[in-house]
């Protein structure tokens, strides 16, 4: 295979600024839109939902002080992959390179991209996943209908988007980071409007009967009745409405990704870690204050298509709301893609260097960005637009991230000890308590999820299991390879 003529390595153009904004931009995509309808249903009352997101946001932040240790050791291109080899081994840090590659990462990217598109039809009703652009009949159902494979608008627009902000990320780092710190200042600031607005406008006897019998844990179903809970299934209920606030608060780890690119990768990415969590957890939480401010709590549960933004914004701003609501999620995610899409190809390049990818992803083209990887995971991503099943990947995201998250802060106590006189720039903070807490508390939410929603732990095992023999192979190739170098 030809060798891409471009850069041995890559620039350094990446700042605080650029880093904060990269991690906040990567988690702040549609989740905080919707996923608060799930959540109550789950748990059904306000002290609970707020409860979820502060233990969510606790967890979150916990996790990104403690990786900052990891990043001022290893201020290089991969991050998680890399402090993953370096804490265990090769085949550790593969299966997480390969989760990431198969579902985390350009999984995400699908369903961003379709809830770009989604929006983007409230506004321009065309581009709609109600117009089916081409179908073909795959078969028929147990009920005798005949079932299709279609292709929407919405899709089409999604795959669009995606292709568009690879293309931007292979004319250079600065080109991303100007989109990406532009569209995340932009949502940032257009979220805190919505929270300030309101609060102005929070309704007194809507707070008052939202927060009457606060911590009363049930289930809040869409026909309005309500479902006790035993104590077994409330752990079960708390499990599975993190998922959906875990999914929302993910990605922050993607300054890791592209600490190679950073100027002071050993000071700025702990600093983006820290500051950028602490900002998204503050309007997470502030949000859902709002919402149960201005809603009824059957109002946030049976939200049109869980809505729940949508449905406060028009209390809020009056008819007008629903265009205010799309235009605030279309640019929340479009600028979130685009974060995702330009740290995720760092993780296959440095895999490569490796040898544990695709030789061609370890190289940089001429505006010493990975143009191979950026392609091939625009690849994977606007399949999984196609197929239809991005949801059904993403619902077990969150027990695969936890696992790899909860691997990771072992970690930092494995390389106390494997490697003590190590420069730490940053040590993390509260270790080993808080650290520790994280851990106990990731393997509970992996635990309880396995018990009381086991689809999700099932297929996401699945994702990481098919790692191993891929692993095996890859060895096995790179064996030949250094074999056929020195017999040659």
């Amino acid at each position: 295979m030809a060798k891409n003529s471009g850069q041995s390595t890559m620039k350094h153009e990446l700042g605080l600024l650029d880093g904060t904004m990269l991690v906040a931009g990567s988690m702040i995509g549609s989740g905080i839109f919707i996923v608060s309808a799930d959540i109550i249903r789950n748990v059904g009352s306000s002290g609970w939902l707020i409860a979820i997101w502060v233990l969510t946001g606790f967890m979150t932040l916990t996790a990104a002080l403690s990786y900052g240790e990891l990043s001022g050791m290893f201020p290089k291109a991969g991050g998680q992959y890399v402090y993953l080899k370096e804490a265990y081994n090769k085949f550790i840090a593969f299966l997480y390179g390969w989760s990431l590659f198969a579902v985390i990462q350009t999984g995400t990217i699908a369903a961003v991209g379709v809830a770009f598109s989604k929006f983007t039809a409230y506004l321009i009703p065309a581009f709609s996943e109600d117009n089916i652009l081409w179908k073909l009949k795959t078969g028929v159902d147990a009920a005798g209908h005949d079932k299709f494979f279609a292709i929407s608008a919405a899709q089409i627009v999604s795959i669009v988007l995606i292709i568009f902000l690879t293309f931007v990320n292979t004319r250079g780092v600065k080109s991303g980071k100007i989109i990406q710190t532009t569209f995340t200042l932009t949502k940032l600031i257009s979220l805190f409007g919505l929270i300030i607005f309101g609060f102005i406008m929070l309704k007194p006897e809507v707070w008052h009967a939202n927060w009457t019998n606060a911590w009363d844990l049930h289930n809040l179903n869409k026909d309005g009745s309500i479902t006790s809970l035993t104590t077994g299934t409330a752990l079960g209920a708390i499990a599975a409405a993190m998922v959906g606030s875990i999914f929302s608060s993910d990605a922050w780890n993607s300054v890791t990704f592209i600490a190679g690119e950073m100027r002071n990768p050993k000071r700025d990415v702990a600093l983006s870690l820290g500051l950028g969590t602490l900002i998204v957890t503050v309007i997470y939480v502030s949000a859902n204050i709002v919402y149960t401010g201005v809603l009824p709590l059957h109002e946030i549960a049976t939200a049109e298509k869980d809505r729940v933004a949508v449905a406060a914004s028009h209390v809020i701003f009056g008819n007008i709301g629903t265009i205010i609501i799309a235009l605030m999620i279309m640019v929340s995610t479009f600028g979130c893609n685009n974060g995702l899409i330009l740290s995720g190809a760092r993780v296959y390049y440095t895999m490569a260097k490796d040898g544990l990818f695709f030789k061609q992803t370890g190289t940089l083209n001429k505006f010493s960005v990975p143009q191979f990887g950026l392609w091939i995971q625009c690849l994977v991503a606007s399949l999984l637009c196609l197929s239809g099943r991005y949801g059904d990947l993403l619902d077990m995201i969150s027990f695969v991230v936890v696992i790899f998250y909860i691997l990771t802060i072992v970690g930092i106590f494995i390389l106390r000890k494997k490697y003590p006189d190590a420069e730490r720039p940053y040590k993390a903070f509260g270790y080993p308590v808080l650290p520790a807490i994280y851990i106990l508390m990731g393997i509970a939410f992996c635990g309880l999820l396995f018990a009381y929603k086991r689809d999700y732990a099932l297929y996401g095992l699945v994702i990481v299991l098919i790692g191993i023999p891929l692993y095996y192979i890859s060895q096995r190739n790179a064996k030949h390879e250094d074999e056929t170098v020195i017999n040659s």
